[in-house]
């Protein structure tokens, strides 16, 4: 599961309450929001220091006549070259007449000290 060496930039774990992958450096979990570890003031204020890159939210609404809309959330994510990383089914559902549904999705950067270039892993099989 893990990319890199543990505390290599960009090394993962699972999350020990949803088993969600998450970042080997998250004190706490960005999907169960369980704190991981009680850090360091000087590791609080990387984590303070976090910037929001990317931030897209949305509102679906069913006009008032016609039958239910099914809907799927896909999240994919590719690298500089357009080649896909992972690809994520996120969440599924209906909406009836009326129904409406809000859709938030915010990538969250976060500063380290490895200075070095994450080795390219190969995503063809």
């Amino acid at each position: 599961m893990s990319s890199g060496r543990p505390g290599a930039a960009g090394a993962t774990r699972a999350c020990p309450h949803c088993k969600t992958t998450i970042l080997q450096s998250a004190s706490i979990c960005p999907s169960c929001r369980h704190y991981l570890r009680f850090d360091s003031a000087a590791a609080s204020e990387a984590v303070a220091a976090s910037t929001t890159a990317l931030q897209v939210e949305g509102t679906i609404r069913h006009p008032a006549e016609g039958g239910a809309w099914e809907y799927s959330v896909v999240l994919i994510i590719r690298d500089d070259e357009g080649n896909e990383i992972n690809r994520q089914v996120v969440g599924v559902g209906a909406m009836h007449s009326g129904q409406e549904r809000s859709f938030s999705l915010a990538v969250e950067v976060f500063p380290t000290s490895d200075m070095r270039r994450p080795v390219k892993r190969s995503t063809k099989h």
